[in-house]
């Protein structure tokens, strides 16, 4: 009888310790299962997040990179009184509007000065731009510009025409932009005595320009623009324009700039043929 109770006995527990295996070994098969359907999960949430990321940034690209005018204002005063009495005013504003493939600027350039009294300079010169993106570096361009220096051989100069671009340098620090054009050029040339009617010349005219741009410091930018225009049947007859200058923030809207700029004319005569300018100059970017 004893034998029996102990053999029932034996009975239960090996039953009993069948059940918690068996129950534990389900518990860690329910854990394992549970792990894998959480990075299932996760690696699908991933998936998603970058199919809406890729449509996002499609949608983006279809609409317009910058909408906002963006203008560059530099303006120049410098007054002295006593022994000599000298008057110098300058203004150089660059308007940039950009939508789409599209991009519109416009620039003007002003000069006047006196010395006791009697004008020595005054002089502006403008330019209008239209640029047509056909890739990110590369641009169709079309050009009309206008000169006018009182204290020049020309009353006036005139030009306009097609050209292309090409952005040779973009990234953080460095910007280079190349462009030639193709133009139709008018000058009035201003009477010399004892001739006393102006005589004008139209001609064909290539031009080279390049601008570049070095953001030195967060602060601190440097600028170059240069220019070479020519007369394709008589070569002597060219124009070259540079305008170098380094800024340095004083606000988000104010810069403090120092310029120098070179505007020369190969023209015979009794005329200098190189104007030089330096300039102090308070900058506004809005």
């Amino acid at each position: 009888m004893i034998k029996k109770e102990k053999i029932l006995l034996y009975s239960l527990l090996v039953l009993a310790s069948s059940v918690c295996m068996a129950e534990e070994n389900g518990d860690k098969n329910d854990n394992a299962k549970s792990v894998a359907e959480i990075k299932a999960e996760i690696e699908a949430t991933k998936a998603q997040q970058k199919k809406l990321a890729d449509k996002l940034a499609a949608l983006k690209a279809k609409l317009p990179q910058d909408t906002a005018l963006h203008t560059h204002t530099e303006l120049g005063y410098v007054a002295t009184k006593g022994n000599t009495d000298t008057e110098t005013f300058s203004l150089d504003t660059k308007w940039k509007k950009e939508w789409k493939k599209n991009v519109v600027k416009w620039m003007f350039d002003a000069q006047y000065g006196k010395n006791d009294g009697i004008k020595t300079k005054n002089k502006y010169f403008t330019e209008l731009e239209y640029d047509y993106k056909f890739t990110k570096k590369f641009f169709f361009s079309y050009l009309v510009g206008y000169k006018d220096d009182e204290f020049s051989a020309y009353d006036y100069q005139f030009y306009t025409g097609p050209g292309a671009k090409y952005k040779a340098i973009k990234n953080k620090e460095h910007e280079l932009s190349l462009e030639g054009s193709v133009l139709y050029s008018h000058d009035k040339m201003q009477p010399i005595p004892p001739a006393t009617k102006a005589e004008s010349n139209d001609y064909g005219s290539l031009q080279a320009k390049g601008v570049y741009t070095w953001q030195i410091t967060k602060e601190v930018k440097f600028e170059e623009t240069a220019s070479y225009r020519v007369e394709v049947k008589e070569t002597d007859n060219y124009f070259v324009y540079s305008d170098t200058e380094i800024s340095s923030k004083i606000s988000d809207i104010f810069s403090a700039g120092i310029g120098y700029k070179v505007d020369y004319v190969n023209l015979p005569g009794d005329k200098k043929h190189t104007d030089r300018t330096l300039l102090a100059t308070l900058i506004m970017d809005y």
